[in-house]
């Protein structure tokens, strides 16, 4: 099984910034795509980032150009720079990882509990 730890989260101020990571352990055989997706109270969960095993990625256009995803191969882990934060990214992200655990078995999605970010003054 593969597990996520997921941090970086809490309360900003509008114009401010976070870092969230998510952390991937366990038996893995293989990460593909890794990403962030997010839901806000009484919303559909939506795609914030993903990027792929070669470094390709993918923004949603609420986001382009304020949120940046990155990883770390080495240490199976996927990053979300998020910046010029508003009230409207008010919601609880999720890591999710596309990922094999042994050779013998087939990829799986695998998703984070979910952390709040809030933006607030």
């Amino acid at each position: 099984q593969v597990q996520l730890a997921e941090s970086g989260g809490g309360l900003v101020q509008p114009g401010g910034s976070l870092r969230l990571s998510c952390a991937a352990s366990g038996s893995i055989f293989s990460l593909n795509a890794m990403g962030w997706y997010r839901q806000a109270p009484g919303a559909q969960r939506e795609l914030v980032a993903e990027i792929t095993s070669d470094g390709r990625t993918n923004y949603a256009d609420f986001v382009k150009g304020r949120f940046t995803i990155s990883r770390d191969n080495a240490k199976s882990t996927v990053y979300l720079q998020m910046n010029s934060l508003n009230a409207e990214d008010t919601a609880v992200y999720l890591c999710n990882v596309n990922a094999k655990y042994a050779m013998w078995r087939a990829s799986n999605l695998f998703w984070g509990q979910g952390i709040q970010v809030t933006v607030s003054s």
